[in-house]
């Protein structure tokens, strides 16, 4: 009789995050800015199954795009510079947000993906 090892329930919302695995909330599920592991390194979990895809891309440019418009009406309604100033300052805040934002978010997605073992739609013909 086989018996399989049983894991701890872990914070999804933070391991996802985090970037952590979603199972055992101890190994690394991306590497490096935003590659997926092929498997966790302490207990294996396969992560062919993790494909974010857009959804991380689309919800940081959502989220950025709101406090780059909240950034540029503050700055235009206090101090109505140049457009130059607005440019110095937004390019930079956006690329920083952006960069920052893409790998927490594609962990979480993943982590998501993997609790609710979300698979592709796979229709017979």
């Amino acid at each position: 009789m086989s018996q399989e090892h049983v894991y701890p329930p872990v914070s999804l919302y933070v391991d996802g995050i985090l970037g952590r695995c979603p199972r055992c909330g101890k190994g690394h599920m991306i590497r490096g800015l935003l590659t997926v592991a092929p498997t966790c390194e302490v207990c294996g979990l396969d992560f062919s199954f993790a494909d974010a895809g857009d959804g991380p891309a689309i919800m940081v440019m959502t989220v950025v795009g709101f406090v780059a418009i909240a950034v540029l009406w503050y700055v235009e309604v206090t101090y109505q510079p140049s457009y130059w100033v607005h440019a110095a300052i937004l390019v930079p805040l956006s690329a920083i947000l952006c960069v920052g934002l893409l790998r927490p978010m594609k962990g979480l997605l993943i982590a998501l993906q993997y609790f609710n073992k979300a698979e592709e739609s796979r229709h017979q013909s």
